[in-house]
């Protein structure tokens, strides 16, 4: 006699099973509701024991807890090269500090212009860092400052006057080439934005050729004579008598006090040596100092735009 199976195996259809009568007990035959009732047989489950729930080590939660925070920091030093170069360059000093400026000329002259002025600043810039370079020495990247343009910082000295001169006139002459091509892109597209970009480009180069220290100027008169020095503060003084201006008499405080300081370190030692400079360089100095101030007067004149509002 073989064991009863859990279910039906009767190949009948499954209309016919759903209606297929069964006895109750008491006798009764009530329809059947196969497949819906089947009978069991398997034991219900219950634990061995009964008891409160026993909660997760501490230590397990710590560690989903701190998980992020390793994978982070497996990240960061699989890019420690990257940011390693990036502190480095200090790239991300110089852009931060462009966007700064971007914004704060923007406030007064637009998005579109005050662009055009910080990458104009910052071929200016260039030209001193290329130079400082090739002369070995050892010079940080750009800086800007809102309203006072940008320096680059030198951390140490050119080796005399003439190294210095190079380093102070590689910003103008660069400067004004940037400014040329801006020039030249304006007046190919009929682009009355560009030729006031480049006259602004003109006007900020010839600026930095007062010769005052720390301006560009003041650098590289100290190759010719350093009594210009004399000259150039009592012409920036008269200026901020005609045209009074907030940076101006800034300029004219720093113009005072790099005045102060290196007439009082005249007397030190290797400072006669440092101002030693041969004729000719005096002469190359000369020619290309006053040669490009006479060129970016002409240059503003040809750019200038007379003011429509």
């Amino acid at each position: 006699m073989r064991n009863r199976p859990d279910f039906d195996t009767n190949p009948r259809s499954y209309d016919a099973n759903v209606s297929q009568p069964q006895p109750d007990q008491q006798g009764e035959e009530r329809p059947s509701t196969y497949p819906y009732e089947l009978e069991s047989t398997h034991e219900p489950y219950e634990p061995s024991e009964w008891g409160p729930v026993t909660p997760e080590p501490r230590f397990r939660i710590l560690r989903k807890l701190t998980a992020p925070f390793v994978a982070l920091g497996v990240l960061i030093w699989k890019l420690k090269f990257a940011v390693g170069a990036v502190l480095k360059f200090k790239v991300f000093t110089t852009a931060a500090s462009m966007l700064v400026s971007i914004a704060a000329y923007a406030w007064i002259w637009g998005w579109r212009f005050a662009v055009g002025f910080v990458l104009l600043i910052l071929v200016h810039e260039l030209g001193h860092y290329v130079e400082a370079r090739r002369q070995g020495l050892d010079v940080g990247a750009p800086v800007f400052i809102p309203f006072l343009g940008a320096a680059i910082l030198l951390k140490e000295n050119p080796l005399d006057a003439w190294r210095e001169a190079e380093v102070a006139i590689a910003g103008p002459i660069l400067g004004t080439l940037g400014a040329v091509a801006v020039w030249i892109a304006g007046e190919q597209l009929d682009s009355d934005l560009l030729r006031a970009l480049a006259f602004t480009g003109f006007f900020l180069n010839l600026f930095n050729l007062l010769p005052v220290v720390p301006l560009d100027g003041g650098r590289i008169v100290s190759a010719i004579h350093p009594v210009l020095w004399l000259v150039g503060f009592l012409a920036l003084l008269g200026l901020v008598f005609v045209a009074p201006n907030p940076i101006l008499i800034v300029i004219l405080l720093f113009v005072g006090l790099e005045l102060w300081r290196r007439w009082q370190e005249r007397g030190a030692p290797g400072a006669e040596s440092y101002y030693q400079v041969k004729r000719w360089q005096r002469v190359a100095a000369a020619v290309g100092y006053f040669g490009l101030a006479a060129f970016l007067v002409l240059a503003m004149s040809a750019t200038h735009l007379e003011r429509t509002f």
